[in-house]
């Protein structure tokens, strides 16, 4: 019995011993100095007034709400208790305590410094994933308190004609709470290629293709676009969603890791680790839900909708950084964003509209399309009324000449059993009486 317990102490003082040093590799860990070498700098749009936030400076002005219902006797949070919210439902939103449509200044962020620097907000998170020995993605995760998506003026013609009442300035997509991110991955600490989000996807840029990508010394040139932040490798409008433009220019620069926070992640065990600063707060990492207000339902008077499109001028936040593919095969996300009828039908009018319906009215092309597919449902409704009585006939003359053919088979077998059997049955009995046989006589 001594035996064991002193066995059992022994065992007990091991654990706690390689927990210990456990947490102290982890404590110790750095973030590698290629990451920090590497990190991109960013230009914001010189017309944009959203600038990068706070990370825990937004969840401060937010209150969690439960669908639309806010969570009762919810405590402060922090980034430091943020997963607390997982029990609840997926359905679990940050929802901004003051209305949004005035603007309160913390959806503003905070403007860089003339060097790019951030002096009152931490608006960047490095995650760093070892796919293995040779190979690390590093992910630079960039944080607004608002996205402003696009307005009129930002819809590729003619498709803007078909929004008569719209007026500049009338924006739709807007949400509480935008993360956006590039990732850089590294080949034994060598950069090899780079990722741009940029809305439901993004791009890539092979680190040596100078025609796709720029730099500033050893970091990577960004382009965030003017309300979206959506990252750009270059200046200039660009279209997306087949549409949609977003505008970016070398406006005011920001240095995303002028400060950030740096953690790895591991795939397997969903676990993360803050490396640089050791007390880098990893609770909120692990929140599932999203991170500004859920999409406002038609009767909110903050919410309006894009005629013919069905666009909502609010939609609902966005998840955090671990919703975005952090193991990935390739530099890409494994899985590209599902189509949809409505997107499938604006691609295929602007691809049709460089080489065929230049100088046409889109409302022209849009009831065109309708004549013709009426037209088309009418022919097939047609045919189908005209080929189902001819097809039903058929149908019953091919069961009456099978049944025809099966009767005249059954005729025929009886035909053949009577040939086979005696013509006289009464002579055949006979036979089995006749006096001249032995027996007989006896």
């Amino acid at each position: 019995m001594a035996y064991q317990a002193m066995h059992g102490y022994i065992s007990a003082i091991t654990a706690f011993v390689l927990i210990g040093f456990t947490q102290l590799v982890l404590s110790n860990s750095f973030a590698p100095d290629y990451v920090k070498k590497h990190a991109p700098i960013i230009w914001l749009h010189s017309e944009d007034s959203l600038m990068p936030s706070d990370i825990l400076g937004h969840v401060s002005h937010t209150t969690p709400y439960d669908g639309f219902k806010p969570v009762r006797d919810s405590p402060a949070m922090d980034l430091d208790n943020l997963s607390s919210l997982n029990r609840l439902s997926k359905d679990t939103f940050l929802t901004a305590i003051e209305n949004v449509t005035s603007m309160p200044d913390w959806l503003l962020g905070e403007t860089p410094d003339a060097k790019g620097a951030l002096h009152n907000s931490t608006a960047c998170a490095v995650v760093l994933v070892e796919k293995d020995s040779s190979v690390t993605d590093a992910f630079y995760f960039y944080f607004y308190s608002f996205d402003e998506g696009a307005d009129i003026t930002q819809v590729v013609p003619p498709l803007n004609k078909i929004l008569p009442d719209a007026k500049p300035g009338d924006h739709f997509g807007n949400h509480v709470g935008d993360w956006e991110h590039n990732m850089i991955r590294f080949k034994d600490g060598v950069p090899y290629g780079m990722w741009f989000s940029q809305h439901g996807f993004g791009e890539v840029c092979l680190w040596e293709d100078e025609a796709c990508l720029s730099m500033q010394s050893d970091r990577p040139v960004v382009y965030s676009a003017r309300g979206s932040h959506a990252n750009y490798p270059s200046a200039g409008s660009h279209v997306h969603d087949s549409a949609l433009i977003d505008v970016a220019d070398k406006g005011r620069i920001w240095d995303p890791v002028s400060p950030a926070w740096f953690y790895s992640y591991d795939p397997t065990t969903d676990l993360f680790v803050a490396l640089e600063p050791e007390s880098a707060p990893t609770d909120w990492l692990y929140f599932n839900g999203g991170w500004g207000d859920k999409q406002y339902p038609d009767d909110d008077p903050r919410q309006s909708t894009v005629p013919y499109f069905g666009l909502k001028k609010y939609n609902s936040g966005p998840t955090g950084p671990k919703f975005k593919h952090l193991a990935r095969k390739g530099i890409e996300p494994d899985q590209k964003p599902k189509g949809s009828l409505l997107k499938s039908a604006v691609e295929f009018y602007m691809s049709m509209y460089g080489c065929c319906l230049r100088g046409i009215n889109p409302w022209v092309v849009v009831i065109s399309l309708v004549l013709i597919l009426a037209l088309v449902i009418g022919l097939l409704v047609f045919t189908v009324k005209r080929l189902i009585p001819v097809v039903k006939r058929r149908l019953v003359n091919q069961r009456a000449e099978k049944d025809s053919e099966g009767l005249f088979s059954r005729l025929k077998d009886w035909i053949s059993r009577k040939k086979r059997q005696p013509k006289d049955q009464s002579e055949f009995s006979l036979r089995l009486l006749d006096p001249e046989r032995p027996d007989d006589e006896v």
